[in-house]
Order: structure tokens, then C-alpha cells, then sequence
């Protein structure tokens, strides 16, 4: 195998195998560590310190440490939350999720500049055009790593499954799942009992191996990337100096565009933290069991990464309004039905046509949004992307704050109202290019393909 090509897929199955554990983790907070709203806290505090990590730390540690050891010192950051949840508490798991969100900006763009080196040196010795390859790594590296969700989801379900401690949910305790929920420890006290610690243990266990057999993959079989190929690659990262590329990010948004576009991204953190934060809790857990969050996140996963490849192929020949278009009405039906709707166990198929749905949405907001990014703001993308990951991390961020002091119902009509408003402004932008450039409609020009870097899905 080609040396260039069995580094990336290295890569690809380290990634894999760490957000295996990590995104089963996360779709579990809200329910495994719901006292006092510990486990949406911590994300939230993770999304938090992932936003000043964004902005200071890739260039420091690629330039000292290299890819290869800022990839490898990354991944043992999110180990530590999987053993911050060994024992959950605001001592520990806080701390830890600090720790996660710090290595999670150098994780991305160590590997994202890695891909780029390889794909650039390998282009070179075969005389192909560096692009075309660097795309094809992207391509076989998201290929491999959308599937973590899947992976992981399944692994928390068959493991939290075997509870043998199988109790009655009563009526009168469902009247308190759903939109209109309690507000109180209610799910940990029906039939979505907490399982047992020694269950929690095995399933912490099988998570943190995953991630120390993605630190182990890294540093023993992938090659550091030799000098005289990094040098181009430091020669960037020491050019703009830390100071001057923070005050880029903000100095973008003196462009009309750029902040008529902050209500669509903060919208995908919003709608992202409250599936992942509230849908789990106080849908599924309280009305069928935590052993269920796991297999109806696995649905959510496969529909998002499916419609992700999907929308990417066939936006060049919609465009993207219409994509947008059919996001916001299936964004805005499931959340009318979501207002409406009283979960019971006996409707189990409904509990899995949402996240479905959520799925197909969410694949429209990613692939898009950061389409529209990239032809919007072509000459001052780093400062574009900065923005993008400052502020749908900073829409976790109040998503997860917010998750334990209000009611579902009320965090839907936000949801809503977010929703409402990011059409307004994205609609607004469409008139803007529209007006500048009459003749190049841009809504035709390709627009496929997720961000290089998906914080998002830390």
C-alpha cells in the first residue's frame, strides 16, 4: 500500500476508534449524569474551552510538537473524560471536560494539516493534481470516521441493555417526560433507573481501551511527517502572529455577510445540543430507558452521515436554497410535533422517526452552511472558519447551559425562534450576493462536503 495513503487511514481508524468512545459518551451525559444537571454542564463547559482552545493553541503545538505528537497528545485529553466519568463528579468531570476542549481544536487542525502535507507529497511524486488528492483523503478519512456514532451508540446500548433491573414505567410518571417535562430527577427513578455502577464501569472501560488503542495506532505506526515536508506547512503557521489571527476573526465581522450568518451557525450548535442534550433525556430515557438513547442516537448518525454524502452530490444541481428550504420544514414540523407529542413506550417507532429526521436536517446545516462559508468568503477563509467554529460552539455552549434551568417546551419555542430568525438573515444574504453579482447565481456552484475540521462532533 502506498505509504501516503496507509498514514491517512491511520488516521482515519485512530479517529474512529477515539469518537467511538467520545460520542457515546456525550449522547449520554444528560442521562447518566443528570444530578444537578452535571453531565449537560460539562459540556457545556467543554464547547467553552473549546472556543479559546480554536483560537490559540493549533499553531503553538503543531509548531513545537509536530502533527504526529499533537494528534497523540490530543487524543489522551479526551481520554481523560472518559475517566473523569468513572467517577462523576463536579471535581472531576468538569476539570476533565476542560482538558477535552482544550485538545480538541489542536486534534482537528493537526489533522487536517497532516491530510494536506500527505496528500501535497504524494501528488508531487505522482504528478496528480494536489487538490484532487487531498480531497480523496478527506473523502476515505470522513468515510471511515462518520461511522464513530454508529460504533459508539451500538456499544453503550448492548452494554446498558443487560440491566437486569427492568422496572415498570407508571402513567403517572409519564406525564412527566416529553415537552412539558418536571423538571426533576424523575427519570432517574422510573423505569429508566440508572443502571448498575458495575455496568457504567464496563461500558467507561470499553470506551477508555478504545481511546488509549487510538493513542497506541497513532504513535506507533504513523510516520512523522518528514522536516523538509512541514517546512511550508510551519512557514504558515508562524506567519500571522497569534495576536493578528485572533483579531482576524473578529475583525470579519465588519462584513455585512459574515454577521448576518451568526443566527444560522449558532442555530446548528442549538439544534445539535438539544438532540443530543434534552431529546435523550427527557424523551427517550424518561419513557423507555438509558439502554435506548444509544440506538436511537445510531439512528440520527447513519441518516446524517447518508443525506450528508447525499445533499454534498446533488447540491450542484439544487442548489442550496432549496436545501435550506427543506431543512427549515422538517426542522420546523419535528418541533410542532415535538411540542405536541406525548412519548410512550408503545409508540416506539415514533421515538426513532425523529432523530431520523433530525438527521436529515442536520446534514443540510453542515454540508451547506460550510459551502456557503467557503464561496462567500474565499479570500479570508481562515478568518470565515474561525468565526464559523467560534460561534456554533458558542450555540453549544448556551444549548447545554441552558439545559437543566428550563423546560423542553420552552427550549423548542427557542429553538424555533432561532430557526425563524436564521432564515430572515440567511435569506437576507442571498439577496446581498444576489445583488452583487447578478450574473453568477451562486446557488448553482457546488457546495458538497463537510468542514475539514467538525468541532461539532468533538
Amino acid at each position: 500500500m502506498e505509504r501516503n495513503l496507509r498514514n491517512v487511514l491511520i488516521i482515519s481508524f485512530g479517529f474512529l476508534l477515539l469518537f467511538t468512545a467520545y460520542g457515546g459518551l456525550q449522547s449520554l451525559q444528560s442521562s447518566l449524569n443528570s444530578e444537578e444537571g452535571l453531565g449537560v454542564a460539562s459540556l457545556s463547559v467543554l464547547y467553552a474551552a473549546l472556543i479559546l482552545s480554536s483560537m490559540f493553541l493549533p499553531p503553538i503545538l503543531i509548531k513545537k510538537l509536530g502533527c504526529k505528537w499533537t494528534i497523540a497528545a490530543s487524543m489522551c485529553c479526551y481520554i481523560a473524560f472518559s475517566l473523569g466519568n468513572f467517577y462523576a463528579s463536579w471535581y472531576t468531570l468538569i476539570p476533565t471536560s476542560v482538558i477535552l476542549g482544550l485538545g480538541g481544536a489542536p486534534l482537528w487542525s493537526a489533522k487536517c494539516t497532516y491530510l494536506t502535507i500527505a496528500g501535497t507529497s504524494y501528488a508531487e511524486k505522482a504528478g496528480k493534481n494536489a487538490k484532487d488528492i487531498i480531497n480523496q483523503y478527506f473523502g476515505v478519512f470522513f468515510l471511515v470516521f462518520q461511522s464513530s456514532g454508529i460504533w459508539g451508540n451500538l456499544i453503550s446500548s448492548l452494554i446498558l441493555s443487560q440491566s437486569s433491573t427492568k422496572v415498570e414505567i407508571s402513567e403517572e410518571d409519564l406525564e412527566c417526560c416529553g415537552a412539558y417535562n418536571c423538571l426533576t430527577d424523575t427519570t432517574n427513578t422510573t423505569g429508566s433507573a440508572k443502571p448498575s455502577n458495575s455496568l457504567i464501569y464496563t461500558l467507561l472501560g470499553v470506551y477508555t481501551a478504545s481511546g488509549v488503542l487510538a493513542v497506541l495506532l497513532v504513535i506507533i505506526f504513523l510516520d512523522q511527517i518528514k522536516s523538509d515536508q512541514a517546512e511550508t506547512e510551519k512557514e504558515n503557521l508562524e506567519a500571522p502572529s497569534f495576536w493578528s489571527t485572533f483579531l482576524a476573526t473578529f475583525r470579519h465581522l465588519k462584513d455585512k455577510r459574515q454577521c448576518l450568518l451568526i443566527p444560522l451557525t449558532m442555530y446548528s450548535g442549538f439544534e445539535q445540543g438539544f438532540l443530543s442534550g434534552d431529546y435523550t433525556k427527557v424523551y427517550v430515557t424518561c419513557a423507555l430507558g438509558i439502554q435506548y438513547v444509544g440506538y436511537v442516537m445510531i439512528c440520527f448518525a447513519a441518516v446524517n452521515s447518508l443525506c450528508s454524502l447525499l445533499f454534498g452530490k446533488i447540491s450542484q444541481f439544487t442548489g442550496r436554497k432549496l436545501l435550506f428550504a427543506l431543512a427549515t420544514v422538517t426542522n420546523t414540523a419535528s418541533i410542532i410535533a415535538l411540542l405536541l407529542w406525548k412519548p410512550h413506550p408503545k409508540q416506539l417507532a415514533v421515538f426513532f422517526v425523529f432523530p431520523a429526521l433530525w438527521g436529515l436536517s442536520d446534514a443540510v446545516w453542515q454540508t451547506q452552511t460550510n459551502g456557503l462559508y467557503g464561496i462567500l468568503f474565499e479570500k479570508h477563509k481562515e478568518a470565515a472558519f474561525a468565526n464559523y467554529r467560534l460561534w456554533e460552539s458558542l450555540g453549544f455552549v448556551i444549548a447545554y447551559g441552558y439545559s437543566t434551568k428550563l423546560q423542553a417546551y420552552i427550549k423548542l419555542y427557542i429553538l424555533l425562534s432561532v430557526l425563524v430568525l436564521s432564515m430572515v438573515t440567511y435569506g437576507a444574504v442571498e439577496y446581498l450576493e444576489a445583488k452583487s453579482s447578478p450574473g453568477t447565481p451562486t446557488a448553482t456552484k457546488k457546495e458538497n462536503g463537510r468542514p475539514h475540521s467538525q468541532e461539532t462532533h468533538m
